[in-house]
């Protein structure tokens, strides 16, 4: 089967999607038939540029920065069109070529102008008002954020892009939370996979090698929606009633000067480091003394890759009860209201005073992980689902 995947951001670029993708597309091209042969041949198509990236290394091909023409023999001589994203080109251009096309929702850009489901004028998180017709709504929004000529080009943009959501033959949603928001035509639930970090399932958990204090960790992109600054408070509350602990903010990003002037302004540099972006075997050991992971997004997190990572590695996870990282943590993880510091310093203290608790509590996280987000059960999952449509 000749398998187009399409998705806008790809290595080198970093994010969740990026290395969803490229996991998928792995694995598709080393998934057999009873025979034995290559079931799948892989293209991922992508804007992002290689720069001094060796796309070689690929066990698929990857073609970047196509133009018009390129994409559409791309799409009208493959078999089925995987869509990390409703991009509007390759969307149309699947459409009208009739093949069988699957769209996979890492975001809102489907039912939202700007993405991520909030309304930029207040902050607050939006009720859905694309899909209710209160398009006003819409240009305020954009407006507030935006030159008013990309304003009102977002916003046209907008409706073939959700009307094209409709017609393609599967849509993917990677939580219930996701579908029930998109609300949209032959859609289905596909939680994200992972590798299992340590090689072999229900292998025994490494221990926390940690200096007697709890440490607790952030891990992903320093980016309004993912609510830092409550996380600083709530290690500021803590810090004044004399607690010992660690805060480890593990990434990068536009927000990291205003981070690194709320630590400085609320006295939490004994307290608090940031390592920068860190992955593969610098991650790993900079998670060894971690004993909890903490994400306090303020906005609908469609799943929180950085939450499964995290329960797939022991961690106890203590996430915003928002969107979808509380279905993704479920009854493993502490949950607290999205922007409430006060009611995560609580959550955070429950450790502290029980710290025998995030190794129990980050075992049965393991447990949940390996049942429902391992890898090869999302790779033979879009396997059938290719397979089903193609026929």
């Amino acid at each position: 089967m000749k398998l187009l995947i399409y998705s806008h951001f790809f290595r080198p670029s970093v994010g969740g999607v990026e290395t969803i993708v490229e996991s998928l597309a792995r694995g598709l091209a080393d998934f057999r038939t009873t025979g034995g042969e290559a079931e799948f041949d892989v293209t991922i198509v992508t804007q992002a540029v290689a720069g001094e990236f060796k796309d070689n290394s690929f066990p698929f091909r990857v073609v970047r920065q196509p133009t018009l023409r390129k994409l559409w023999h791309l799409v009208r001589t493959s078999d089925v069109v995987h869509l990390a994203g409703p991009s509007l080109a390759p969307l149309f251009l699947a459409w009208l070529s009739r093949k069988p096309v699957v769209l996979e929702h890492h975001g809102y850009q489907a039912i939202c102008p700007n993405g991520i489901l909030v309304y930029q004028p207040d902050g607050t998180i939006c009720p859905g008002y694309f899909q209710a017709r209160r398009y006003e709504k819409c240009w305020g929004c954009q407006n507030s954020q935006l030159s008013r000529s990309r304003s009102v080009l977002g916003l046209i943009l907008m409706f073939p892009r959700h009307w094209l959501a409709r017609m393609v033959s599967r849509n993917l949603a990677i939580t219930k939370h996701v579908l029930e928001r998109h609300k949209l035509p032959r859609a289905q639930v596909v939680y994200y996979g992972i590798g299992d970090p340590f090689g072999v399932e229900n292998s025994s958990i490494p221990e926390v090698n940690g200096s007697g204090k709890v440490c607790f960790a952030f891990v992903g992109r320093f980016v309004p929606e993912k609510g830092i600054p409550i996380f600083l408070k709530a290690a500021r509350l803590l810090m004044k009633e004399g607690y010992a602990f660690e805060v480890r903010l593990i990434g990068d990003g536009p927000e990291r000067a205003k981070i690194e002037s709320i630590i400085k302004r609320d006295e939490l540099d004994d307290y608090v480091r940031i390592t920068g972006y860190l992955a593969g075997a610098p991650l790993a050991e900079a998670l060894k003394d971690v004993s909890v992971v903490v994400m306090p997004s303020i906005w609908e997190e469609t799943a929180g890759l950085a939450a499964i990572e995290q329960m797939m590695r022991g961690r106890l996870v203590i996430a915003s009860e928002i969107g979808g990282l509380s279905e993704i943590v479920g009854n493993t993880g502490l949950c607290f209201p999205a922007g409430n510091a006060d009611a995560l310093a609580e959550r955070m203290k429950t450790v502290l005073r029980v710290p025998a608790l995030s190794d129990s509590m980050g075992q049965q996280a393991r447990q949940r992980a390996l049942h429902l987000f391992a890898r090869h059960r999302m790779i033979e999952e879009h396997a059938g689902i290719y397979a089903e449509l193609l026929q």
